[in-house]
């Protein structure tokens, strides 16, 4: 193996830029960085294969920082391996625009394969970006071509371990036997409390080897290099499970505050950069220094990665000469494009076609276009047959060895881990091959919130198929009914919440979701049965809001989604048959997409003179942007079949005439009644 001066010389590089961009900051976590520069120096200049010029080079190997407060590390190795990441760019760590930020964000900064910082959040995303890969290899790979054969690499710590999502990912990557998969856990026995022995005593060791992980124990992270490589070399020929190197570092090496909580989230005072910097040999009066054979160094091994690339490349020339469909279909996916036509499969429903939940019209999109679109990976966290998110002739994505799946398959058994989940469908459409769909009921999708949020921040395209959407779920009662989940999602920027209220409105839910490209999106579901609407069409929903009855002279127009929809248009017939009301209703399946549209259409759906009243049977907040008033359900729900639910909260058709008249007499003298859409201050969000 050999290790000699230009080494120490570079690790130490590492400690110290982490040590200036946290001192001019006077922000971040110099700790993580100077605890673990040793071992990232072995990874990325022995073992990892990757291109500086071309971050998207589709064999590469991915590295994820899990405990993502420690980016310096990460931010100082993509600088001196000649990514576009300049020295400017590191002195500007932690500032407004920079390219780097306080925790490492995919789509800022170059190099950076997952947003993280979340602990846990970036573990999971690394069992993911294994399942992608080996999936991906599955597919494309043929005799004497083997494409893709990338390893993905993560570095955790004594947070991330803590966290339940890190342990739901590593018992799923443990069962599904994922061999490409290497974590380095950073064992330093410090988090923000101080030393984990106040709260953090289990043996992580024996937990991943219970889990079916291989494990070793590098027990001298600080000097020990090479029995750091020799422990990622064993752990890259074990094949048949994922491997977990326990490496025990000291915090903040060579601080004064070395092995203490106080270097883990401070920055270092100024006498102590200076003593660091002198006891590592450099100036202590100079800052971001890289000496020239450190940039040589690495840099080499840059040029390495790029040769690898070019062999790659011509090898992918050939196998496009014998395998041309698989090849134009790799190059189709890397762009993030769908195939041509794939929309015609999405089903057009008639008002005479029967009523259907919409938990199964969800079912039968991926029926009719599971085959057009072959990136698309379903799944569910135990409750495939009540999200319907399996097709008839799915194949479970299992070790072959199981005998009971393939790596090919394109179904994912996630096991009763809705949080592990979605952190892993944030991995694996960041590996830029295919499409994930996970399925959980509604009010369990909050289990899963974290990465949700980190779905929407990372831009992945993300489906979560969340069913059971409602009190409409009936018998299961409030624990299981969702009240605020709705409000929660539809506040997270760049997050489109569907709630169809019939087929065509499902099937422009998958059509929008799967044409945009970094934005995720969350199907709320029916359990119960659903009319098909009269006037919907799948042109119409893809608007996000559309007028599902039309009315002349309508005295008010009802605001509806998803179970609701049809509801009000039991309602109009009620008010004009016993109230001599006339109103109109407008469907409003996503209303992140309906804000998009021309403020002209939006005034044609929710016009100016007549009051508007929303009906939902959720919680009201939020409402008020799309109408006067509002009714919905404030509190938790309750047991019982669901139309006797909907009857106790008046839930009825005279339920929603009773307050749609309350309103028309209250407006009745407003002059002049302005919409919703009109206030001025939404015009400025």
């Amino acid at each position: 193996m050999g290790y000699g001066k230009t080494d120490e010389l570079a690790i130490n590089t590492i400690r110290l830029l982490a040590v200036d961009a946290t001192f001019k900051a006077n922000s971040g976590h110099p700790g993580a960085p100077m605890g673990m520069a040793p071992v990232a120096h072995v990874l990325w200049n022995k073992f990892m294969t990757f291109n500086p010029k071309n971050e998207h080079w589709v064999n590469r190997d991915r590295f994820v920082l899990s405990n993502g407060h420690g980016c310096m590390l990460q931010y100082a190795l993509l600088h001196m391996f000649g990514y576009a990441l300049s020295i400017d760019d590191l002195k500007h760590f932690r500032q407004v625009d920079s390219i780097t930020p306080g925790h490492p964000e995919a789509h800022d900064t170059p190099g950076i394969e997952v947003t993280t910082g979340p602990l846990g959040q970036g573990f999971a995303n690394s069992v993911g970006l294994a399942v992608a890969q080996a999936h991906t290899a599955a597919v494309f790979n043929k005799p004497g071509y083997d494409l893709i054969t990338n390893y993905t690499y993560c570095f955790f710590g004594d947070g991330c371990a803590m966290e339940g999502i890190a342990s739901e990912a590593a018992s799923a990557a443990g069962h599904l036997q994922l061999g490409n998969l290497i974590a380095i856990y950073d064992d330093n026995h410090i988090s923000i409390d101080g030393d984990t022995k106040c709260a953090f005593t289990e043996d992580v060791t024996k937990r991943f080897e219970a889990y079916g992980w291989h494990v070793q124990w590098v027990k001298d992270g600080d000097h020990d290099l090479e029995g750091i490589e020799a422990a990622i070399k064993k752990a890259r020929e074990v094949t048949d499970k994922p491997s977990m190197i326990r490496l025990t570092t000291t915090i903040g090496f060579g601080s004064l505050l070395q092995g203490t909580g106080g270097v883990h989230g401070n920055a270092l005072k100024e006498d102590d950069c200076k003593q660091v910097k002198k006891k590592f040999g450099f100036d202590p009066e100079q800052s971001f220094v890289v000496p020239q054979e450190v940039y040589d160094m690495y840099h080499k091994h840059a040029s390495e990665g790029a040769a690898a690339e070019e062999e790659w490349n011509q090898m992918f020339e050939k196998y496009a000469g014998e395998h041309k469909e698989l090849a134009a279909d790799l190059k189709r996916r890397l762009s993030g494009k769908l195939p041509e036509g794939w929309e015609k499969k999405l089903p057009v429903y008639k008002p005479t076609d029967p009523a259907i939940a919409s938990r199964k019209l969800s079912e039968s999109v991926l029926e009719a276009i599971h085959d057009a679109v072959p990136e698309l990976m379903s799944g569910s966290a135990d409750l495939t047959g009540s999200n319907n998110t399996r097709w008839k002739s799915a194949i479970d994505f299992q070790p072959p060895s199981t005998g009971i799946g393939e790596w090919s398959g394109r179904y994912m058994r996630y096991g009763v881990r809705e949080h592990a989940m979605a952190g892993m469908m944030n991995g694996m459409s960041a590996y830029g091959t295919v499409i994930p769909a996970g399925g959980t009921f509604l009010n369990f999708v909050s289990y899963a919130a974290g990465s949700v949020r980190l779905s929407s921040l990372s831009h992945q395209r993300v489906i979560y198929i969340a069913t059971h959407d409602s009190i409409g779920l009936g018998e299961d009662g409030p624990t299981h009914q969702p009240i605020e989940t709705l409000v929660h999602f539809r506040a997270l920027p760049n997050m489109m919440v569907w709630r169809p209220a019939d087929g065509n409105e499902c099937s422009a839910a998958y059509y929008v979701a799967l044409t945009s490209q970094s934005t995720p999106s969350i199907f709320a579901l029916t359990r119960q049965n659903l009319p098909q609407i009269e006037a919907s069409t799948v042109e119409k929903g893809i608007k996000g809001g559309y007028v599902a009855l039309e009315n002349e002279g309508a005295q008010i127009t009802l605001v509806s989604t998803g179970s609701e929809v049809s509801l009000c248009l039991e309602a109009v017939k009620y008010l004009a048959e016993n109230n001599n009301i006339k109103a109109r209703v407008v469907s409003m399946p996503c209303v992140e997409v309906f804000d998009a549209q021309p403020k002209e259409y939006k005034l044609s759906c929710i016009p100016d003179g007549i009051p508007a009243m929303s009906v939902e049977v959720m919680s009201t907040l939020g409402w008020e942007k799309y109408s006067h008033e509002q009714f919905g359900l404030n509190r938790f729900g309750a047991s019982g079949p669901y139309k006797d639910v909907y009857a106790k909260f008046e839930f009825t058709p005279e339920g929603v005439s009773k307050r749609a008249v309350a309103t028309v007499d209250f407006y009745k003298d407003v002059k002049p009644l302005r919409s919703p859409i009109n206030r001025a201050f939404l015009q400025l969000i």
